[in-house]
């Protein structure tokens, strides 16, 4: 048994995942399953997923879709040896538009109608930021990165709409642009942030007061740096009002099997996603 984030930092993801699935872990998972694609989840009945489809497909940079359930099949094969009912460390759980509790699994709550979508995370893309000298004082110091409702609106569809949330993490004046860089080496995990620079221009009043997370410091000489998060969705499925919607709790990610360097995030009969490596962006096609 691993006890503390710190175990699970240095675990495999197979490890970390039987904590999850075994429910004696339910805390965030920034800086876990190095490698690997971390996801935001969003759980619906199949007579709204057409709709929420076009939202994610209209709005790629808070919603960039990695992975969708089949019709009340909650393994999502795609993304690897995955239990969406379980294996996600908590669960936002959402009646009529509104939050009515969180949960360590929704096995309980599983529904033959429901379509689980999986939404790429900028956590993935938090280790080469690491790896680069880019320190995070979210991971640093064993909380949750701060998120915001932003100013920013998105692109309605069908009910779902509403403004972008975003995710805040302080950099160094002379590292942001070798941030955003990094950053755009993963698509699938939001890619470049949207904004950095003074939060009332994105319209959030008040850095330090995030609407979902915890605070974090934005000390003299770093930048407040903003990007898409897929915790947009959630004001979406407020907004749409459905009557059962199931979430991830903001910060408790789906780790997924797929590479964090994925060109395509899909796996099939043991193939591992395509990477993005130069070997294959720089071969002939």
């Amino acid at each position: 048994m691993l006890n503390t984030y710190q175990d699970l930092r240095r675990a495999t993801l197979a490890d970390v995942r039987a904590e999850i699935r075994a429910g004696r872990y339910a805390k965030h998972t920034a800086g876990l399953g190095a490698g690997y694609l971390q996801a935001n989840l969003a759980i619906m009945r199949e007579a709204a997923a057409l709709d929420f489809m076009r939202y994610c497909q209209r709005n790629p940079k808070p919603c960039p879709l990695v992975g969708v359930s089949d019709t009340g099949n909650p393994m999502m094969t795609t993304l690897g040896d995955v239990d969406i009912r379980t294996d996600v460390p908590a669960y936002n759980i959402y009646r009529d538009g509104k939050l009515a509790g969180t949960a360590t699994d929704i096995v309980d709550l599983w529904e033959d109608d429901f379509v689980a979508f999986a939404l790429g995370c900028s956590f993935t893309f938090e280790t080469a930021l690491i790896d680069a000298g880019i320190p995070l004082w979210h991971i640093d110091n064993d909380t949750t990165v701060p998120m915001y409702r932003s100013g920013i609106e998105t692109v309605p569809a069908g009910p779902f709409g509403g403004r972008m949330v975003v995710s805040m993490r302080a950099i160094d004046a002379d590292q942001v642009d070798r941030a955003r860089d990094i950053a755009a080496r993963f698509p699938l995990a939001h890619g470049k942030p949207v904004h950095h620079g003074p939060p009332e221009e994105i319209g959030i009043k008040d850095v330090s007061r995030p609407d979902w997370g915890d605070p974090a410091p934005v000390p003299k000489g770093q930048v407040p740096v903003f990007w898409a998060c897929g915790v947009t969705p959630q004001v979406a499925l407020e907004r749409a009002g459905l009557d059962l919607c199931i979430t991830h709790k903001p910060g408790h990610m789906l780790i997924t099997d797929v590479a964090e360097d994925a060109e395509v995030p899909v796996l099939g009969n043991g193939t591992p996603a395509i990477k993005t490596t130069e070997s294959q962006t720089g071969s002939n096609p």
